[in-house]
């Protein structure tokens, strides 16, 4: 189902690369990937929404916190096609995104939960789909927070080859390194399994932003394992690839005290990057990610190499569009996000 404007642009970054030291610094701007909404998820949905056209099925149910961009690109694509989303969130700290992210799920007609904790999301979430399946006689199209799966993860294997052409037409070097933002992993493993089939070199370094049991590398070499695996059953002469060890490089020093929650190092890397180049990062992913590789330039390690930096942040602005949703008509749950001070953007969490 196409979702999104491909290729995405890459961008030469000359005056960040000089003030960093680094020979070639490029961005790869997926930030613009959707007319709506940009970002990495939608590569992810163009198959997830695929399939569930294909199926018949008309309700989403997916879960994360209560900004998040995985609930809301759901109901952005969803709404588009006329299909409903369900979004069972917890809670999250008040950083400003979390308003925003909120009101256009609920503006692109997202049903939307809010549980304490997770024992209560999981009883929640079995009493949803019980609810839905007695309403609509099935139930809805389950989708693991952030839309790692195998069939959403095949959007950055297509990634990596759209990456091939932009190097053979002469747009960017091939990359020694590429930095992403690691959550729950889709994006880093379909990039790797991308680069290895359409045999580029680079090196991918995803940069952990959630919590470390969620990170872990071997989640990541599954999920590449299974989707080399669903690639080759459709199509026997895509390489039935493994991860090996050596492939992997998670870096853990720049999560800070918790998910969402800003760090110094990740709010002096947005200011950098907004100052030089004009271009906006997030304190949750793309922030903490830009400082793991500001850390390595200060460290020498890429003065002579060509860094891809891949922007997994939405840059659309839809501030006319939820300034009319009045957040009273969200469930009195949410209320709480609207009510009391919040993060500020400048501000890391103590």
């Amino acid at each position: 189902m196409s979702l999104g404007g491909f290729p995405t642009p890459v961008r030469r970054l000359d005056r960040l690369a000089s003030d960093i030291g680094i020979n070639q610094l490029y961005i790869k701007c997926d930030d613009v990937s959707g007319k709506l909404y940009g970002g990495n998820k939608i590569r992810k949905f163009e198959f997830i929404l695929g399939y569930a056209l294909k199926s018949g099925i008309k309700e989403f149910l997916t879960f994360g916190f209560a900004g998040a961009n995985h609930a809301l690109v759901t109901a952005v694509t969803a709404q588009q096609v006329g299909l409903r989303s369900i979004a069972m969130m917890m809670p999250e700290p008040q950083v400003p995104y979390v308003h925003s992210n909120l009101l256009m799920t609920y503006h692109c007609g997202a049903e939307l939960h809010h549980q304490q904790n997770k024992p209560l999301l999981i009883l929640a979430t079995a009493y949803q789909l019980i609810r839905h399946k007695l309403k609509n006689s099935r139930l809805p199209l389950f989708i693991p927070g952030r839309g790692a799966s195998p069939l959403g993860t095949i959007g950055f294997v297509n990634a990596a080859f759209e990456l091939k052409e932009q190097v053979m037409s002469g747009e960017i070097p091939e990359p020694d390194y590429i930095y992403v933002a690691k959550g729950s992993g889709g994006t880093a493993a379909g990039l790797m399994l991308g680069i290895k089939a359409a045999d580029l070199k680079s090196r991918v370094v995803s940069v952990r932003v959630v919590n470390e049991k969620t990170a872990e590398p071997r989640k990541l070499a599954k999920l590449y394992g299974e989707t080399a695996s669903l690639l080759h059953s459709l199509d026997p002469s895509f390489p039935k690839l493994e991860c090996s060890d050596g492939e992997i490089d998670i870096r853990h020093g720049f999560f800070g005290r918790g998910y969402a929650c800003p760090t110094e190092e990740g709010l002096k890397a947005m200011s950098l990057m907004e100052k030089n180049e004009g271009i906006k990062l997030d304190s949750t992913y793309t922030g903490k990610a830009f400082a793991c590789l500001l850390d390595d330039a200060g460290k020498g390690e890429l003065k002579k190499k060509t860094v891809l930096f891949w922007n997994t942040y939405n840059s659309r602005d839809f501030s006319d569009v939820i300034a009319t949703v009045d957040y009273h008509r969200l469930p009195r749950g949410f209320h709480r996000y609207f009510e009391s001070d919040g993060q500020t953007p400048g501000q890391a969490c103590t």
